[in-house]
């Protein structure tokens, strides 16, 4: 049963306060000192410590005289991660499921008050954390040393500890000769008016920051994809083809939730007997097995299927645990805590770890299928965000 599905102008409205309401939450309890530090100042910088010197032992010694670890993320998984982390070193963790918003609101406050019960935060909003918590120094980031020869450049400031992916599904019961549509344009068409299914933009950061980094940085394979239709090049007189399909979607009237639950339950419920398509996270893909989905991504959609995100692993820069966040974060990049995340498939940001064997079916390349965000774009992400929330709260009815 889906538990919230908003649709029409009172949800529109009621989501657009919602929005309001965090924003200006952050920014009050954001240090007067620091401002919205990000949009003018440099990341701080990272260093590694030398890996000769680096103890693992000691510092698990450290971590055990501490006692325990409170580490926060956007998925379920991060509550298996502290069970497994408490088995293996004997210190007391939990796992916290939190969206973003509310994660980096908490960790403000907590900082400024100097009351940090938060220690790690593995954090998919790379807008905010390169734009407010590491600049306002919320959080730190810690790169261990003994395994930083095997985290590439790109990955270390903020530290990438694994990419993860959103994708478009279908019922393949319902639709066995394959997706039903073969293009993302074929979404903003009339024929699936109310018929595609998502969370809800103003509440899910990683969709705005598709948003803006499919304007950025591809809105020629967007217009390219259009020409595949057959109905000539597009006319738009929006900022470029990205806002086009942005605008085009809104107006087309999609079903929007607060959880991806009720997105994959829509499309693929066993009494499921209503085609629908779902952009929805690849964890969701476990109830395939476990209650019994018809779930396939739409493997062939053009020119993308999805889009592969990064989430970060950080500490925060006044966490009373600070070697067991250490540590929680070392077991978060080891293999051991990536396969905890990455049952349904994910890259690590380590790249001794390399990619897991666990794609959902029809994911069969991520390299080809996914749209890859840019981490040297996470802080114009951060800039234009509102601007993106604007025009998709207008369009959207």
């Amino acid at each position: 049963m889906i538990r919230t599905m908003m649709r029409g102008r009172r949800a529109q409205a009621g989501a657009a306060v919602a929005a309001a309401l965090a924003t200006a939450a952050l920014s009050a309890c954001a240090p007067s000192s620091e401002g919205q530090a990000g949009a003018d100042r440099p990341l701080p910088a990272v260093t590694v410590e030398d890996a000769a010197s680096f103890d693992l032992n000691a510092l698990i010694a450290a971590a055990r005289k501490e006692g325990s670890v409170l580490a926060y993320d956007g998925s379920g998984d991060v509550k298996d991660m502290a069970a497994a982390f408490e088995k293996k070193y004997g210190i007391k963790a939990e796992g916290e499921k939190s969206k973003a918003a509310a994660t980096a609101e908490k960790m403000t406050r907590e900082a400024q008050a100097g009351n940090v019960t938060i220690d790690v935060s593995l954090f998919e909003d790379g807008p905010m954390l390169v734009g407010q918590l590491l600049p306002q120094k919320i959080v730190t980031t810690w790169i261990p040393p003994d395994l930083a020869k095997t985290i590439g450049e790109k990955n270390r400031n903020p530290l990438m500890m694994l990419s993860k992916a959103y994708v478009f599904a279908y019922n393949p019961r319902l639709n066995p000769a394959g997706c039903p549509v073969k293009n993302v344009w074929d979404l903003t068409d009339p024929q699936w008016k109310g018929k595609v299914m998502m969370q809800d933009p103003l509440g899910k950061e990683v969709f705005t920051q598709w948003f803006t980094q499919l304007s950025e940085r591809s809105p020629d394979k967007l217009a390219a994809a259009y020409e595949q239709l057959g109905k000539g090049k597009l006319k738009t007189g929006e900022k470029d083809a990205a806002y086009e399909w942005v605008k085009r979607l809104a107006k087309n009237d999609p079903v929007l939730t607060t959880e991806d639950e009720d997105v994959a339950t829509a499309v693929g419920a066993p009494n499921q007997t209503r085609t629908t398509i779902g952009l929805f996270s690849i964890a969701k893909f476990r109830d395939l097995e476990g209650k019994g989905f018809n779930m396939k991504v739409c493997e062939g959609l053009s020119p993308w299927t999805g889009f592969a995100y990064p989430k970060f692993a950080t500490i925060a820069a006044k966490s009373k645990h600070p070697n067991a966040a250490k540590l929680f974060v070392h077991f978060a990049m080891s293999k051991e805590g990536f396969d905890l995340e990455a049952h349904s498939g994910g890259v690590s940001g380590n790249d001794a770890v390399g990619v897991s064997p666990h794609n959902p079916p029809g994911l069969t390349d991520w390299n080809t299928q996914l749209y890859w965000f840019s981490s040297d774009k996470l802080l114009a992400d951060f800039r234009n965000r509102q601007d993106i929330k604007d025009f998709w709260r207008v369009n959207h009815s």
